[in-house]
């Protein structure tokens, strides 16, 4: 190899940006799919099941010589539990605290009760930063229909730019990437440059195996639950040893959650473990335990634990 091979390329010109961006939305509107496709891997739980975000997940993306900070947030909805009302703080604490917010709204279903009022409280609740609007879904309308909700979104409320965009095939996400890149503040890299999310491992492997845990469940079970991480050993083989435990709420979802003959916690813990490895890029050993606690869901040490404010439920 010569010493040319070895170059490295100058750095682009211009200054460094950097930024928070907020996402939200409806639950299942698809936050946590258009995070990941922003930062390039996958940082957030996706689900078909709404409500499975629970904290507020920073992913990290680089274009240019800017620094996006995505925060997916939870899915705003009319909360029913100490549960749900954190969530619903942290999803707007997320707004208040952006540079810019986006909103993101299924085409499909277009301006829902639970859109308006999102709206209703954005002047207030997004302190007066800039919103965004991004249409979600796009190949599930036609195009006129698309047009028409654009500019009955924009009478609603004085969205700075639209754009419509599939978050899961990757439809006008560069476009919105592009925008927001230059939109973000000048100023320094809050992150490295190779860091993707700043939440701990320890939390992220949790969130990992909860999401295996509510693609097998069914009704009500995932939001009984909570995964935490126990235990973290490194070992010198250059392999790591996670413990976990699942607190359920009811008796009889520690059944279930197992399952026949330990069928469904051996089958989540085998998708989790394959998952961490790819995602760490080495050898995993992963331990899963259930545990009956009936009232984790009033435990503020839990909230901690899922990086919500306890108080903010009250």
């Amino acid at each position: 190899m010569t010493e040319n091979d070895t170059a490295t390329e100058p750095a682009p010109e211009g200054p460094t940006r950097a930024g928070f961006v907020a996402l939200i939305g409806e639950p299942n509107a698809g936050k946590s799919t258009l995070l990941n496709r922003m930062v390039g891997a996958k940082v957030s739980i996706v689900t078909h099941k709404v409500q499975t975000t629970r904290a507020r997940i920073r992913g990290i993306a680089m274009h240019g010589q800017s620094q996006i900070v995505f925060v997916d947030t939870p899915g705003i909805f009319r909360p029913r539990r100490r549960l749900d009302r954190s969530m619903v703080a942290a999803a707007w604490g997320g707004a208040a605290d952006a540079d810019i917010v986006v909103l993101l709204i299924e085409a499909h279903r277009g301006l829902t009760d639970g859109v308006q009022a999102i709206i209703e409280s954005l002047s207030e609740k997004a302190g007066g930063h800039p919103v965004a609007l991004a249409i979600n879904k796009i190949d599930r309308v036609k195009a006129e229909e698309l047009l028409a909700l654009s500019q009955k979104m924009n009478e609603a409320f004085p969205f700075v730019r639209t754009f419509m965009i599939s978050a899961e095939r990757g439809h006008g996400t560069d476009d919105l990437l592009a925008w927001l890149a230059a939109e973000v503040p000048e100023g320094p890299w809050l992150y490295p440059e190779d860091q993707i999310a700043d939440l701990p491992m320890r939390m992220i492997a949790a969130e990992i195996t909860r999401e295996k845990l509510t693609l097998r469940l069914h009704e009500e079970i995932p939001y009984q639950l909570t995964v935490e991480t126990e235990n973290w050993e490194e070992r010198q083989d250059g392999s790591a040893r996670i413990d976990q435990v699942v607190y359920v709420s009811r008796a009889g979802h520690k059944g279930i959650v197992l399952g026949k003959g330990g069928e469904t916690i051996k089958a989540v813990s085998r998708a989790a473990r394959e998952e961490l490895i790819e995602f760490m890029g080495r050898p995993v050993h992963l331990f899963l335990r259930v545990a009956l606690r009936e009232n984790w869901l009033d435990e503020a040490e839990r909230y901690t634990e899922m990086g919500l404010d306890f108080r903010d439920g009250n």
